[in-house]
């Protein structure tokens, strides 16, 4: 028997793609050396009336992760053209991923913006596999990282619908396309471990802080679930997807904490590039 397989393709909507490079529409010469090119980073996003909810963090993940990984600046202002461009050139709903490389330019990097339908989200409980893994620069949304999909696979083999992370010190960091989020009763809580920090959490970040919910910052792991009282994943395809399971450890539903990060997350006002 194996786990119920995620969505990892949009909704029935009709499959229309597109691809733009640095603001126009991408021919298969431009994409053709992208096939075999993995030194990239992205983000991904889902856009709805053409607007974006966290846009400023979206270019603030993109800016500091040209810096980290390519040593390069980035023009946040051309970057926002190229958005603006690609949503316009689209559907008024659609999922949206903006990837970037170093490429011809010297000082600044390319952007290519793939858009498509929007995404599929899980109704869940879901149940996660605990699996050992660290990835390569965590606070770096990267582009390869083939670990994810086999650990995602493997984890599928053995009954869970996904897997969720353990450092080496035995702290839950992140699931494998997914943040973790824990509930106390009380207060929401983040793992702290290496792990990518989503737009999505830092949304619920801050709006969660303006509904002066309590939250903490604290590592998590297997033996403490225990002593929790609920847990979710979340990405850019939504807030809140309740977790039934991690590893051996069952956890209890908690309607009240999914509805809460649904209402912070709808607090967040959409804007236009």
């Amino acid at each position: 028997m194996t786990g119920r397989s995620l969505p990892v393709m949009p909704t029935a909507t009709p499959a229309v793609w597109a691809a733009h490079l640095n603001g126009r529409p991408a021919t298969a010469a431009d994409l053709a050396p992208l096939a075999f090119a993995g030194y990239a980073h992205f983000t991904a996003m889902q856009v709805r009336d053409r607007r974006v909810r966290g846009l400023d963090l979206h270019l603030e993940r993109l800016r500091n992760a040209c810096a980290e990984l390519f040593g390069l600046p980035l023009s946040v202002d051309r970057v926002r053209a190229f958005l603006r461009a690609a949503i316009e050139d689209g559907p008024a709903d659609l999922s949206l991923t903006a990837t970037l490389w170093p490429g011809a330019r010297p000082d600044e990097p390319e952007v290519l913006i793939r858009t498509g339908p929007p995404a599929a989200v899980p109704e869940g409980p879901l149940a996660l596999a605990a699996v050992e893994h660290e990835r390569f620069l965590p606070a770096v949304k990267q582009t390869g990282e083939a670990a994810k999909i086999y650990h995602r696979r493997r984890a599928s083999e053995a009954g869970f619908d996904d897997a969720a992370f353990v450092d080496r010190r035995g702290r839950l960091s992140e699931a494998t396309i997914w943040n973790l989020a824990f509930w106390d009763g009380s207060a929401v809580v983040w793992p702290v471990a290496g792990r990518l920090e989503g737009v999505t959490t830092a949304i619920l970040r801050r709006r969660l802080a303006a509904l002066d919910v309590p939250q903490h910052d604290r590592e998590v792991t297997l033996a403490d679930l225990a002593g929790l009282s609920g847990a979710v994943v979340m990405n850019s395809w939504t807030p809140a997807v309740p977790v039934r399971r991690i590893g051996e450890a069952e956890l209890p539903g908690a309607p009240e904490f999914v509805a809460l990060l649904h209402r912070a997350y709808q607090d967040e006002p959409p804007v236009s590039p």
